[in-house]
């Protein structure tokens, strides 16, 4: 499952020295971690959507009603705990496997949201529009990323610097519950994530990214954090209550 070139012994004088490829092996590579990648990102969404139904079926969602601050928390560390999962087994067979896990978890982390969703009167139709508008914007930065090939490395720090502020952001909110703080974050994360997409696919396009089982948790955490961002927005400003 591995997709990384390995270095390799070519002389005493220099011990790990990377194998010499052509120019076909070289345009080639990035093609097909690309397409791994997106193979991977769509079989993750059956074990999203496994995980987000088990979390409706239990009532997950009553779990953050009687713990607002600790739930998330637990799910946050969670998450993250099986991303170092994900990245200690990303060169194994069992990646594959790592990925689904986490792709799980991430499912329940949709409970909550999707709960709130499922007591609006349009709520079908705005967890429908955000999917679809969370595809289309996946496919124009793609497409852009693909298309271009130019080198979008220079938004990674400002990128990084915003999810920072992000995760501050949302973990303050937490424990303030400011609406017009959580619009903001909604907002801003959209453009963040959007962005995100651009960058992680030029990774891969460009071949800094030659791990599949990584870009496609990289791609998946955009999709996941813009869906849930794009979907907020539309229930605050277009939700119908009964």
């Amino acid at each position: 499952m591995e997709t990384e070139l390995k270095p390799v012994p070519s002389n005493p004088g220099s011990r790990w020295a990377m194998p010499t490829a052509s120019i076909e092996q070289v345009a080639v590579a990035p093609n097909k971690v690309l397409r791994n990648t997106y193979w991977l990102l769509a079989l993750s969404m059956i074990p999203t959507v496994a995980g987000a139904y088990v979390g409706m079926a239990i009532n997950f969602a009553a779990f953050f009603r009687t713990s607002p601050i600790m739930a998330p928390l637990l799910l946050f560390a969670a998450m993250i705990g099986s991303l170092f999962v994900v990245a200690a087994l990303r060169n194994s067979g069992w990646g594959i496997v790592a990925v689904f896990g986490f792709t799980f978890i991430a499912g329940l982390s949709l409970t909550p949201t999707l709960y709130y969703a499922a007591g609006l009167k349009n709520g079908g139709q705005l967890v429908a529009l955000a999917a679809a508008m969370t595809a289309g914007v996946f496919f124009v930065m793609a497409t852009i990323a693909t298309v271009s090939k130019r080198d979008f490395s220079f938004l990674g720090k400002f990128l990084f610097v915003g999810l920072i502020l992000l995760v501050v952001a949302s973990l303050a909110n937490l424990f303030f519950q400011v609406p017009a703080l959580a619009i903001t974050i909604s907002a801003i994360a959209v453009f963040i994530f959007s962005l995100y997409m651009l960058y992680h696919v030029s990774e891969i396009v460009r071949g800094g990214e030659t791990n599949y089982i990584m870009a496609t948790t990289a791609l998946f955490l955009d999709i996941l954090n813009l869906f849930m961002s794009l979907l907020n927005l539309l229930m605050i400003f277009s939700g119908q209550r009964d």
